[in-house]
């Protein structure tokens, strides 16, 4: 079978997985804003990767507008987040964006980064928001997400790990 890689990535961490995991197949890989669907199509195995912002995921539009032209292909998505993996929190971001036929699409999670100072002066303000906010909470409620924002604070961090696409390449080898 043959299959291709499509990411959306904004700072780098899914493309890195993204280039990881087209290294492990041997597929193709591409962001889904130089993706032609027509290409894209003559694929069997198609995984799609994007990093998770304000509870979406990046790239996904591109399989929604065009899922009903990938009939009978083999169909997975991976999420990239800074977070630690937290079953409820990842339940609701697939819950939130894996509806309607997308929803029998297996989804997978992988960890990434967090740079402030390569963020855009608006993902740092928002974020910086944030972490006002999360200050106020006592530091024993906090959920993982936040236990995570708060302990990377102004640092540079970096959580990606190939381990994260062993379930993927896992699922690859079962759909093939």
């Amino acid at each position: 079978m043959n299959g291709i890689v499509l990411y959306r990535s904004k700072y780098g961490a899914t493309k890195k997985y993204a280039e990881w995991l087209s290294k492990a197949t041997g597929f193709d890989c591409i962001e889904t804003k130089k993706a032609d669907i027509k290409e894209v199509a003559k694929y069997d195995i198609i995984i799609l990767g994007g990093a998770i912002y304000a509870s979406g995921i990046a790239g996904l539009p591109f399989l929604k507008k065009n899922f009903g032209k990938l009939s009978g292909k083999k169909i997975a998505v991976f999420c990239c987040c800074a977070s630690p993996y937290e079953e409820n929190a990842f339940r609701q971001v697939r819950d939130f964006n894996m509806k309607d036929g997308l929803a029998d699409i297996p989804m997978f999670y992988t960890r990434g980064a967090w740079d402030p100072e390569t963020m855009s002066f608006k993902d740092r303000t928002l974020c910086n928001m944030l972490r006002k906010v999360v200050a106020k909470k006592d530091p024993s409620e906090y959920e993982v997400w936040e236990r995570a924002i708060m302990e990377a604070g102004e640092d540079k961090c970096d959580w990606t790990d190939p381990k994260y696409l062993d379930p993927i390449i896992e699922w690859i080898e079962q759909a093939g």
